[in-house]
């Protein structure tokens, strides 16, 4: 095969690596509202966390070599830390929220989140906000709104609530980039991302206490679902994105990772037989141009990327392609992309 066409060939398996990741990611809102009618919102995340923390403790120890250093106990308090705020809070508030909304609300308003988590690291990192990326974050901000709007309307006080907590999701999701960009500096996200499962599984572990009351064994389609999410969404789709983001630039893969709300409506449509409105679309038509807009870099001379190309994103990209063990910046993974990303669900 000729070297140019190869290389043609590796970046179409990076990109349908990154669409399958938001496929999976997407999906999860859906499926998350499916499995809700017979287990609890904190019970879904022990069980799916704890499945997932298993298998990355496999993976770990069958690819020790390549998982790289074990962090000190400071990084480790740290990896703790963002483990519990990107995972256990953050999809308590995510699957509560799914619960009072619906699944295709959830997932117009996540794709809010990259813009959040850039308001959050101005005023953390001081980065500096282009004029873009500041009409970026009101064009998402309006656009969010029209959903929430959208909600009260025709789902009332619940649905409205629902939205309201997802968008509290957002907030809490913004509060975990920022620790875990700390926290998994100088290691694999392999590592990262078990010691952040494990901290996440064990607080949902206790929070699903409050749920005892109610727990039953899942008929075998729900614990089919529950093995969806552990083994596709939490450990599938980071592996499909870290295969892709090592082979194209990060700014690309955020742009895939702009499919969610639309596979998400998709899903909640044909999974669970939601009808979206025409203002609830809009919104989520609005929130994603937003967050387009958010991602427009103005290239800086002398700075190209491994195509040629100006890099937009200057030498933390080439920092990044220098680490092979380097990860997304999704929940419970290490974050290595200069954007934030939409959160998985």
């Amino acid at each position: 095969m000729r070297p140019e066409r190869a290389g043609r060939a590796v970046h179409a398996g990076a990109v349908a690596a990154v669409a399958t990741t938001a496929l999976f990611w997407s999906s999860s809102y859906a499926v998350t509202k499916e499995v809700l009618d017979e287990v609890g919102p904190l019970s879904i995340g022990a069980v799916r966390f704890t499945l997932a923390a298993g298998l990355l403790l496999v993976m770990t120890r069958l690819m020790r070599r390549s998982a790289g250093p074990r962090p000190d106990r400071r990084q480790r308090r740290l990896m703790y830390l963002s483990g519990l705020l990107g995972i256990t809070a953050y999809f308590v508030l995510e699957n509560v929220g799914v619960e009072f909304s619906t699944a295709s609300d959830a997932s117009l308003i996540v794709a809010s989140y990259p813009l959040m988590t850039m308001l959050l690291e101005l005023v953390a990192f001081r980065v500096p906000m282009p004029l873009p990326r500041i009409a970026g974050v009101l064009l998402a901000t309006l656009g969010a709104f029209l959903v929430v709007r959208n909600g009260a309307a025709v789902g009332g006080d619940g649905r409205w609530l629902g939205d309201v907590l997802l968008l509290l999701g957002g907030v809490v999701w913004a509060g975990y980039n920022v620790v875990a960009k700390v926290s998994g500096a100088g290691h694999s996200a392999l590592r990262v991302t078990y010691h952040q499962t494990a901290a996440g599984a064990a607080g949902f572990l206790l929070a699903s206490l409050w749920e005892a009351p109610r727990w039953r064994w899942p008929s075998a389609d729900s614990a089919l679902l529950l093995a969806y999410l552990a083994v596709a969404c939490s450990v599938g789709g980071f592996l499909l994105y870290n295969f892709g983001l090592h082979r194209m630039r990060s700014s690309v893969a955020v742009n895939i990772l702009n499919l969610v709300p639309v596979f998400g409506v998709l899903g909640a449509v044909v999974i669970n037989g939601e009808v979206v409105q025409t203002n609830q679309l809009l919104g989520g038509v609005i929130i994603v141009a937003g967050v387009m807009l958010g991602l427009v870099e103005r290239r800086r001379d002398g700075e190209r990327d491994p195509d040629g190309e100006r890099d937009p994103d200057g030498e933390r990209d080439r920092d990044r392609d220098g680490d092979p063990d380097s990860g997304p910046e999704s929940p419970g993974r290490a974050p290595s992309s200069p954007s934030p990303v939409t959160p998985t669900g």
